[in-house]
């Protein structure tokens, strides 16, 4: 599955990869709307990460999880890439953050290190 990107998407995983997560969401949530083709759940997929990182930086334990769960469930059927994204990565990624913050449990969610938050990275074509 290899379609351009709209620009909404595009917003959106710029908005994800500055860690601003609630912009992330509006953007991406505008095109899954404008979206009717499968690809709408791969932004789904991201949205919902990037929503779990935003419950986490608010304390938000269940949620964080709940959502990181849900988006690397959705991502799953889009590796290893797709449009130029690098999914595989992402949700590898997502899924070591996922277990990092269900380690930490509900009293120390908020001392999850933030750097370890993946990026939505582009393949690299050789």
């Amino acid at each position: 599955m290899s379609q351009p990107l709209p620009d909404l998407a595009l917003r959106g995983i710029e908005e994800f990869n500055r860690g601003r997560f609630f912009e992330c969401h509006e953007y991406l949530e505008d095109a899954w709307r404008e979206e009717s083709g499968r690809i709408r759940y791969l932004y789904q997929g991201i949205l919902q990460v990037g929503v779990g990182f935003y419950h986490q930086q608010n304390g938000n334990w269940k949620g964080a999880t709940g959502l990181l769960r849900s988006g690397i469930a959705r991502l799953e059927e889009f590796e290893p890439e797709t449009s130029g994204i690098d999914v595989a990565e992402l949700r590898r990624a997502s899924e070591r953050c996922l277990a990092e913050i269900e380690s930490l449990g509900r009293e120390k969610v908020s001392e999850f290190d933030r750097s370890l938050i993946p990026m939505v990275e582009r393949v690299s074509r050789r």
